[in-house]
């Protein structure tokens, strides 16, 4: 161990056969596995995603430990808890830690299951933050929608195509000039604009606009004068310090300086007052700077430069500094991938924060505090619960916002790194996480964007989004793609009761939306580095393609059946690591659920607000031809706008389904906690399915809370025989079972129900 004003080294002992997963944010190539020798260096940093193992926009020092000894697996967690930029170096057998400053405040969490871990660290950190429901619904997004008519006209291409589409945003297009809480009078009027958020507004949808932190320098903008007059930028040598984003010259707000927090929030009801947004964009964060050093105004040229079409070049006079320790300490990380200077394209680390708290210790901390600030601000606007988006993010963000993976690239290679990425924020406690669909930069291909709607569609977050100099890639612009996103967003729709309950798991226990394969098979060493795929929840796995021209997929499954949820008639029985080849093809996407799960669907829809009060359908399933079994599920509905997402009667309602067969019987039934808000909502349940009976379905005779169930009264049964598609049985015999579909039914959700019967005998 080293301790030293500027520098902390300290080093740990790992066995080799130890797996690592965290220190982020950075893309890994490799996978979600750590590679020894890869550099991962921690510092805020506005540079693209598509730079391969360099500091990204979060910082995250903790990293995750998966063992197993004997058949047995063991998780345990580490956070070094410093804002300070850093240099991990893991070697496979050893890690250690090179800090620029701070103290050594390590927490380590016990496990011992990797569900347990996130437990353990969400609890210090802070669970992740309630979403409503509608931000699991898809998103739509560009940098370039001019006017907005085009923003009209990508609704009602949606609309059109019969595509689901949630929430419409905005990036910079809707400002005056590039400046926050203002909107262009030329191209986005307010009383258009108003009537078109009435518009979508009463069709259920949202409309959510970007905000940076930079504020434009400029004499004649309130919100700069309201800041200037309450003192509340980030200062240089006494003055506010210059740095140029998109409006040109800004200052930077000082959300830790109280004044600053307030002087936030007033000017967000501001703005809220002139535009009912539904939630906000927090980008650009890190902070990002387009110049370098200490700057000043010219004055022998504009800046911005009038119809630049660079805004992103440094117009400002500036000079590097480099004359105190602070600008260049005695070891240099790994910044950029480089060793670039520390305040290279971001506020200089020897200016100051309030309290005089210098930039180089705070660095890291801008987004996560103006993230606090956004969140106090939408909270305190009407009681609702907030929706926030985040570019930067530190330890604790995700228990007030969501993330999407930066700046990335319509390539194949990108559309394979972002299932990482989205893994490895589920360990840093954001569960609410996705990348740019398609791309951000151009230009994805016509097959690229098939396939990366059907991967898309089950992030955790799902938006697509690009850059201005891209091509049009909303869904509906080729009808190949509209047709994959139909499927697959069609599937996501009917999950959202899932989603949602598994927002609510993430909000009580920290458990990720979505997770690597070993989080529920720790025991199945076969996917400790598996990055091709992944579970929503426990129980459904999610194999995309991932490779150009492919028309199916090799994919991995834990030993047990696994069912097709766009097919339930197709199974995979999977008895150990070997790969099983899945057709897959243009428009389709495999998506599969685990025995011994019940999971609750609705029909779906194409806006969260009417697919959520649909019936629901459960589907049980059960082991392959199995005569003895088990399966639980459940489901949190709630009115999404309380700021809390907690059981109260009258307000939100919890219900547990169980499912049992032993020998030819069978049984269904619910436990409910607060089911008065579900009465009140007249949610139904009108379905049950349940896979992989052995026996026949002739002659059923159904009892529902213990009273005979007949045809007459609206039942209905269908039998189906289920494939099994694993080469490895003896002989390539294809085994069958039964699914058995109990419909016509009308149970409310909310109320306690037992349904049992009597399976045929097989002939």
């Amino acid at each position: 161990m080293v301790f030293k004003d500027q520098y902390l080294e300290i080093s740990t002992h790992l066995p080799k056969t130890a797996a690592l997963y965290g220190l982020g944010e950075n893309t890994q190539p490799g996978g979600i596995r750590l590679r020894p020798n890869d550099p991962y260096t921690l510092y805020t940093t506005d540079i693209s995603a598509i730079n391969l193992n360099t500091d990204l926009y979060g910082s995250h020092p903790v990293y995750m430990d998966l063992r197993n000894e004997g058949g047995e697996a063991t998780a345990h967690a580490v956070l070094l808890l410093n804002s300070n930029g850093m240099d991990v170096f893991y070697t496979g057998s050893s890690l250690t830690y090179k800090v620029i400053g701070g103290v050594l405040d390590f927490y380590f969490f016990a496990g011992p299951s990797p569900l347990a871990v996130v437990d353990q660290y969400t609890t210090l950190i802070g669970r992740p933050a309630p979403m409503p429901y509608w931000a699991l619904g898809f998103h739509q997004c560009r940098w370039g929608y001019q006017n907005l008519s085009v923003v009209e006209g990508v609704v009602e291409g949606y609309r059109n195509a019969q595509i689901p589409l949630d929430v419409i945003w905005n990036d910079d297009d809707h400002m005056d000039a590039a400046k926050d809480f203002t909107l262009d009078p030329v191209n986005y009027p307010r009383p258009k604009l108003l009537e078109f958020l009435d518009r979508i507004h009463s069709r259920g949808m949202k409309y959510i606009v970007l905000i940076d932190p930079g504020i434009a320098v400029n004499s004649s903008y309130d919100v700069y004068q309201r800041g200037m007059a309450k003192d509340v930028f980030i200062k240089y040598e006494g003055e506010p310090y210059l740095a140029q984003v998109w409006p040109g010259p800004v200052y930077f707000p000082d959300y830790l300086n109280p004044d600053g927090v307030s002087w936030w929030i007033d000017e967000i009801a501001r703005f809220h007052e002139l535009v009912p947004v539904d939630g906000l964009w927090i980008d650009m964060n890190e902070a990002s700077n387009f110049c370098t050093g200490k700057c000043e105004l010219p004055t022998n040229h504009s800046c911005p430069i009038p119809g630049s079409t660079t805004p992103w070049v440094c117009c400002l006079d500036c000079k590097n500094l480099t004359d105190t320790r602070w600008d260049d300490p005695p070891y240099k990380i790994n910044a950029s991938g480089s060793r670039a200077p520390l305040g290279f394209k971001t506020i200089a680390t020897s200016a100051t924060h309030y309290n005089g708290i210098l930039e180089y210790n705070a660095h890291s901390l801008y987004g996560f505090s103006e993230t606090i600030a956004t969140h106090k601000a939408l909270q305190g606007l009407q009681g609702k619960r907030p929706f926030i988006l985040s570019r930067s993010t530190f330890v604790g963000s995700g228990a007030y916002a969501a993330h999407w993976t930066g700046d990335n690239k319509g390539t194949w290679d990108d559309l394979r790194y972002s299932i990482s990425t989205m893994l490895n924020f589920g360990l840093f406690g954001m569960p609410m996480v996705g990348s740019d669909i398609c791309g951000f930069y151009p230009a994805p291909t016509e097959e690229l964007c098939n396939r990366w709607i059907e991967l898309g569609a089950f992030y955790p977050f799902s938006r697509d989004h690009a850059n201005f100099a891209s091509p049009r890639q909303e869904l509906y612009q080729w009808e190949s793609v509209a047709e994959s996103a139909r499927n697959a967003l069609g599937l996501r729709y009917k999950l959202l009761p899932y989603l949602y309950t598994l927002n609510y798991e993430a909000h009580t226990t920290g458990a990720p939306m979505a997770r690597p394969v070993f989080f529920s098979f720790p025991n199945f060493t076969s996917s400790y580095g598996l990055s091709t795929q992944f579970l929503l929840g426990g129980s459904v796995m999610v194999s995309p393609v991932l490779k150009k021209a492919a028309t199916s997929v090799k994919a991995m499954f834990p030993p047990g059946t696994w069912y097709s949820l766009f097919d339930m008639t197709k199974a995979v029985v999977s008895q150990d690591d070997r790969y099983v080849t899945l057709d897959a093809p243009l428009n389709a996407v495999n998506v599969h659920v685990y025995q011994n799960t019940i999971l609750p669907l609705q029909r779906g829809g194409t806006i969260s607000t009417e697919a959520r009060t649909t019936p629901f359908t459960l589907v049980v399933a059960f082991p392959f031809g199995a005569t003895q079994g088990d399966a639980k599920g459940s489901v949190y509905v709630d009115d999404d706008v309380r700021p809390e997402m907690k059981l109260a009667e009258g307000e939100a309602s919890y219900i547990e389904f169980y499912s049992t067969v032993s020998g030819s019987t069978v049984k269904v039934w619910s436990e409910v906690e607060m089911g008065s808000f579900s009465l009140e909502k007249g949610l139904l349940i009108e379905k049950v399915c349940v896979l992989g009976l052995q026996g026949n379905g002739q002659g059923l005779a159904v009892e529902v809370d213990d009273e005979p169930w007949a045809a007459a009264a609206g039942a209905h049964f269908t039998e189906s025989h289920a494939a099994m598609h694993q080469e490895k049985l003896e002989g390539g015999n294809k085994r069958t079972s039964m699914i058995v579909e109990v419909g016509g039914l009308s149970l409310p959700l909310g109320k306690t129900f037992s349904m049992t019967w009597k399976m045929g005998i097989k002939e």
